[in-house]
């Protein structure tokens, strides 16, 4: 049982992982940069502090099972990191440069995030590696309010923001204002009538789900 339970953790982190080519190991960074990394479905972001060591926020559920220094400090697995999306735990964290890569390319972020963030000026680099090592340790976790790209952000800019999360909802707000999907909703709440019959746990979301879209469209 519990070697099927690894099996299955392992392959729903393959969402938050990839396969890309290995980390570049030539490139010198300065204390201070953005880094980012391609994963299959986002970007992970962290930020160099030197000595090859990155400062990155990383789902993580075992801050919240153990206060043991040494298991903490340990590689955060697949299963660690999926646990840790699901309990909305994480934790900042430095890792070598090849860690925080975990097997994908590393990207220096140098103008992308000033420009699409409408910074001006340039963020002062030491006072990043600073602030991202002071918050060092157990943090709270959401996929959408609270992940890498807010930590780096806070850290570069000193306001939090994902625009990874603004792109999402941005999608999903078309998504809902397309009252061809309300419609949808409609012929799929009565075909599921048809096949399972009426009854309350059919019948309710069958009116309310389309009624929902289209009020909102």
């Amino acid at each position: 049982m519990l070697d099927a339970l690894a099996f299955l953790l392992d392959k729903l982190a393959l969402f938050f992982v990839t396969c890309a080519p290995p980390p570049e190991r030539e490139r010198v960074y300065r204390r201070g940069d953005l880094l980012e990394v391609p994963r299959t479905l986002f970007t992970h972001f962290g930020i160099y502090v030197g000595d090859g060591r990155v400062a990155h926020l990383i789902p993580d559920i075992l801050p919240a099972v153990t206060s043991d220094a040494r298991r903490l400090r340990s590689k955060v697995t697949s299963a660690r990191l999926l646990l840790g999306v699901l309990a909305k735990r994480a934790s900042v964290r430095v890792d070598s440069v090849e860690d925080f890569a975990y097997g994908a390319s590393v990207r220096l972020n140098t103008h992308a995030m000033e420009r699409a963030a409408g910074s001006r000026g340039q963020p002062d680099a030491e006072e990043a590696a600073r602030r991202a090592e002071r918050l060092l340790g157990s943090a709270p976790y959401s996929l959408l309010w609270n992940n890498c790209e807010h930590f780096v952000t806070w850290c570069r800019y000193g306001a939090a923001r994902s625009l990874q999360t603004e792109q999402f909802c941005q999608w999903l707000k078309s998504l809902i204002r397309d009252q061809r999907n309300a419609v949808l909703a409609g012929l799929l709440g009565l075909l599921c009538l048809a096949c399972l019959g009426v009854s309350s746990g059919t019948a309710l979301p069958a009116v309310f789900i389309p009624f929902t879209l289209w009020m909102a469209s």
